[in-house]
């Protein structure tokens, strides 16, 4: 008998947690929040929820569209809950490697990745 009220007590749990907050997902680079079955979700998935996605300055996928459910998502938004290092992650801009654009003596393209401004590796 304890063993049932147990199972009955964690179900109870799980879907009180699902009521919460709606479920979306982010990628290691991207700047969008996704349903679960969006094609952008390919090579990352990242599991937060859409309240806090928000808060960090996430948009909606143009293509799945996830839309906030009132009836799933609480009706406050996090933002207090949010900790200083995740409000300063938001608020920074990302940076993305990218080619050297310089050319090598031998007038071939660098194949060398850098992230300063100018698009050049530390060599050229």
């Amino acid at each position: 008998m304890k063993y049932i009220k147990l199972i009955l007590f964690v179900i109870s749990i799980t879907f009180s947690s699902n009521v919460l907050a709606q479920t979306v997902y982010t990628t290691k680079t991207g700047e969008k929040y996704h349903k679960n079955s969006c094609r952008h979700l390919k090579y990352s998935k990242i599991e937060i929820t859409i309240d806090k996605a928000i808060a960090l300055g996430y948009s909606a996928c143009s293509v799945c569209k996830p839309t906030k459910d009132n009836t799933k998502a609480s009706s406050e938004t996090t933002t207090n809950a949010i900790s200083p290092i995740e409000k300063s992650e938001a608020t920074s801009k990302k940076v993305v490697a990218t080619q050297c654009t310089g050319k090598t003596q031998t007038g071939k393209r660098c194949k060398r990745k850098t992230k300063n401004a100018n698009g050049k590796c530390y060599q050229h």
